[in-house]
């Protein structure tokens, strides 16, 4: 008896599983048999036709490697974080108002030397995050890969920042300190707060500075590769290789 090509392996496969026990291994075997057909046929959620679930994959490791290299290569450039206004470390809040005050009088020297030592201790942590962002980039897998092609335009930094941050802070924090105190950044801060303007503002608080600019330089990171990540998915100049254009360009 002629059969189409699918529906005799289907009928043999279903008549095996009315046959045989339900034990894990042969439930487990013919489950494998039937979905084996298909799964490297995969099409896109977005409707995208001719791609299948490996090849988006290794679209998606792309474009993500080529978005964290250059948001760690923009962060930790002499400046990375000093010039660029989007992620530019700002004073502590509660030495906002007194750095403002101080530069009404004259005094905001102090201000400028503290900011500008905090943005250049997190330009120098930021190159740590690169073989971390590699690591989480390899290991991604097939659940991940759907889910982050299911996403929005930042799905994939989104999924980098739950499965990196932790493992960021740890790194970040000890050379923060280390860039901290080369640049002097504890020196500058103790030069801010024992102005007379300032000494009442900060009176029994305890700002944990290498804290704060971990958190302040993992943000900027992150704030770069969404926007990086974005330009890909949306802008075909972004697109450099075959393989970005070939799955992002449809």
């Amino acid at each position: 008896m002629k059969m189409r090509d699918g529906v005799a392996p289907i009928a043999l496969l279903g008549a095996l599983l009315l046959a045989v026990p339900a034990t894990g291994g042969w439930l487990d075997k013919a489950k494998e048999l039937l979905g084996a057909g298909t799964a490297s046929q995969t099409t896109a959620p977005n409707g995208t036709s001719g791609l299948g679930a490996e090849e988006i994959g290794e679209g998606l490791r792309e474009a993500l490697r080529k978005g964290t290299e250059t948001a760690v290569s923009r962060a930790s450039a002499n400046g990375g974080f000093l010039e660029n206004p989007q992620i530019r470390i700002p004073l502590p809040d509660r030495l906002q108002k007194a750095a403002r005050t101080l530069k009404m009088i004259g005094m905001g020297s102090q201000a400028d030397a503290f900011e500008e030592t905090m943005n250049r201790a997190a330009e120098t942590a930021a190159a740590k995050a690169a073989p971390i962002f590699g690591d989480a980039i390899a290991k991604l897998t097939f659940d991940d890969v759907n889910q982050i092609w299911k996403g929005g335009d930042t799905a994939a930094t989104e999924y980098l920042g739950r499965s990196t941050r932790p493992l960021l802070q740890r790194e970040f924090q000890p050379v923060v300190h280390a860039a901290a105190q080369e640049a002097g950044v504890t020196r500058s801060y103790q030069a801010l707060t024992s102005q007379p303007q300032v000494s009442s503002l900060v009176a029994g608080t305890d700002l944990d500075l290498d804290h704060y600019v971990t958190e302040k330089a993992l943000d900027g990171v992150f704030a770069l590769l969404a926007e990086e990540e974005k330009r890909i998915r949306t802008d075909p100049v972004a697109r450099t290789t075959d393989l970005l254009k070939k799955v992002f360009g449809q």
